[in-house]
């Protein structure tokens, strides 16, 4: 009776160690995040940044209409390959606005929104939580809806990306999106839903971005 307990303890201990260590790697596997890919900041980062910059690019201290567009509430975490989150960094967007026109002094194909702040920063919390108020991109001749992201602070330089509507059918026809490896593109991708319980009309979406994954 003791024999047959202690080889069926036996049996089910290696029974155990050969499961464990066939799922090591992909245990292994799951705790790493794979890195926002890279994409350029174009041409059209600001020369000179607004003095109203904050988190808020629908309202411009000073103005009292608001952007035109549909309002978008962008949040996410800045985050390590490990998961962990990354504190001490800026995050900045910057976006055309409704019109397609960035506020840049080299693109002045029409007339820009001046309700429109164009650009915003902030600095994340201990949680690597980031949060901005601005609008649903839009398309202009050339390129799908997106917005710039730059992120930057101690021990991360610069890192530059672009965000995308995930399912826009101007996606496939984007030549920097096409410069990304398609397995990777999906890592860019935002879906935009409906988001009454923050503001009437506006849409929700989050973006997380993960660094040296």
């Amino acid at each position: 009776m003791n024999d047959r307990f202690s080889m069926s303890r036996r049996d089910a201990v290696a029974s155990g160690l050969a499961l464990a260590a066939a799922l090591a790697p992909g245990v292994a596997a799951a705790a790493r995040l794979l890195a926002t890919p890279y994409q350029s900041a174009g041409p059209f980062y600001p020369r000179d940044l607004p003095l109203d910059s904050d988190a808020d690019l629908v309202r411009v201290r000073g103005r009292a209409a608001r952007a035109e567009g549909r309002v978008l509430h962008l949040f996410g975490r800045l985050l390590d390959g490990g998961g962990r989150p990354l504190a001490g960094a800026r995050v900045e967007i910057w976006q055309c606005d409704a019109r397609g026109v960035y506020h840049h002094p080299g693109d002045r194909h029409a007339a820009p929104d001046r309700g429109f702040q164009g650009y915003g920063q902030m600095n994340p919390g201990a949680d690597g939580a980031y949060r901005f108020r601005t609008i649903r991109p839009v398309p202009y001749p050339g390129r799908t809806p997106h917005i710039h992201f730059a992120v930057s602070g101690p021990g991360i330089g610069r890192f530059t990306t672009q965000m995308y509507e995930k399912d826009h059918p101007l996606n496939g026809g984007d030549f920097v999106l096409g410069r990304t490896p398609a397995a990777d593109r999906a890592r860019l991708m935002v879906a935009f839903d409906p988001a009454p319980e923050i503001e009437a009309g506006a849409l929700k979406g989050r973006f997380d971005i993960v660094l040296g994954g």
